[in-house]
């Protein structure tokens, strides 16, 4: 009687080890999951820091906050004097003729006027001013919530 190697006997293993090796028809979709679950809370968190076009100290006011039913427009005066319209710096002599654009479209459209508190009373008036040219019947002033504490 002969010994045969336990090598040389056909066992399911060697078989399922081949098997092992071949290539996955499926596509694993966790991690594109996990990576686009990442970006928008990144992109949630992001974009409302992209709104702001300069950064403006404003004034403190006990006024109660206006509602928010649609996106105003916003008009903000740096303290060096720069006038931006959204995100877009303007001169004094463009913004009339950009706001009478946007107003024909939207009579009705809200428009904020972010000063800071350093900017030059001259120029918010004459801002306000090419504002009330332009056919504008919604302006308000944006200020941020007085403190308990503060006295400014």
């Amino acid at each position: 009687m002969a010994v045969v190697p336990a090598s040389a006997v056909p066992t399911g293993r060697r078989h399922k080890a081949r098997r092992r090796h071949l290539p996955m028809s499926e596509i694993n979709v966790t991690p594109f999951v996990d990576v686009m679950l990442v970006l928008l809370i990144v992109f949630m968190v992001a974009a409302p820091l992209l709104t702001v076009g300069i950064p403006v100290d404003l004034p403190q006011t006990q006024g109660e906050q206006l509602g928010n039913e649609v996106e105003p427009l916003s008009v903000t005066i740096g303290s060096d004097g720069k006038i931006m319209l959204q995100e877009a710096e303007v001169t004094l002599d463009d913004m009339q003729p950009k706001l009478e654009a946007i107003l024909q479209q939207d009579p009705e459209k809200r428009i904020i006027l972010r000063a800071n508190r350093d900017a030059d009373y001259g120029t918010v008036a004459q801002v306000l001013d090419r504002i009330k040219k332009a056919g504008s019947r919604h302006v308000a002033l944006e200020t941020k919530a007085l403190d308990e504490g503060s006295d400014s």
